[in-house]
């Protein structure tokens, strides 16, 4: 049995297909692969901040918040987009429990290293693991929203790949980052084509030329540093193709996989 912490970012999670949902069911029932969920839900928060008229901004991908932003962030996040997920599951058969980070200290927080630029962001400094496969063990598929806590009760906004980072060192799971792209593209004489495989260096290179930029700094960020703490696999993968991810799950060359460095035989 291995885990697979699976993260859904929130400008995909409103359009992906039943078929998503139904191959994590699948996955589930297998025995062999357990699902973790971990969602993001950008694209609500921000609409629902221009509503109220509330200011946003971002640092690196990074949204800045204040109490105003926090008290935003998790309404979103552990309510409406958590328990949208859970249903989705649920519609299709399957078993779900969704919780925020800050139940049972799943996700034990500081503030972030640039906590005077990014105000209430925070880092995970522990996952309560036994929470997580308490869930398991109860047959049903945990879904996880990034919103942390620290020993005094004070709340972190954690972004939602570096979370789900987290979970998948503290579980050794393998990480994969759901996409509405087939993977890292370049373009190279105006034709756009997928990398199959990248290294840490080529990532750090790419984030230094600005092929890769905005929130998908700290997607990748967030896969390398799982991979130097012993993740043992990290891919990028579009959710919207049939079958994508039991394909990955069973080995097939999907998205992109992103490895520290090239293993020469």
């Amino acid at each position: 049995m291995k885990y697979l912490v699976i993260k859904c970012g929130g400008s995909v999670l409103d359009n992906l297909p039943r078929t998503f949902y139904e191959d994590i069911v699948k996955m589930n029932n297998s025995g062999e692969w357990v699902p973790v969920i971990v969602h993001g839900g950008g694209p609500i928060i921000n609409q629902l901040l221009k509503n109220l008229n509330v200011e946003t901004t971002f640092v690196n991908g990074l949204r800045v918040t204040n109490h105003e932003v926090l008290d935003i962030v998790e309404m979103v996040l552990s309510g409406m987009v958590n328990k949208q997920v859970v249903r989705n599951i649920t519609e299709v058969d399957g078993k779900a429990i969704g919780v925020s980070g800050v139940d049972g200290s799943l996700l034990k927080a500081k503030p972030s290293s640039d906590a005077k630029a990014l105000g209430f962001v925070g880092e995970v400094v522990e996952v309560n693991q036994d929470m997580i496969e308490g869930i398991v063990n109860q047959g049903y598929i945990p879904v996880i929203s990034p919103i942390g806590v620290d020993a005094g009760g004070q709340r972190y906004n954690i972004n939602g790949d570096i979370a789900a980072s987290a979970i998948a060192k503290a579980l050794e799971a393998n990480l994969c980052f759901i996409s509405d792209i087939p993977g890292i593209l370049v373009e190279k004489d105006g034709v756009k084509t997928k990398l199959d495989k990248v290294t840490k260096q080529i990532i750090e290179e790419m984030i230094d030329n600005q092929t890769i930029y905005g929130g998908m700094i700290p997607k990748v960020k967030a896969a390398i540093d799982g991979l130097v703490h012993n993740i043992p696999e990290v891919g990028i993968i579009n959710g919207f193709e049939k079958n994508s991810l039991l394909d990955y799950t069973n080995g097939k060359a999907v998205g992109t996989k992103i490895v520290l460095e090239e293993v020469i035989a």
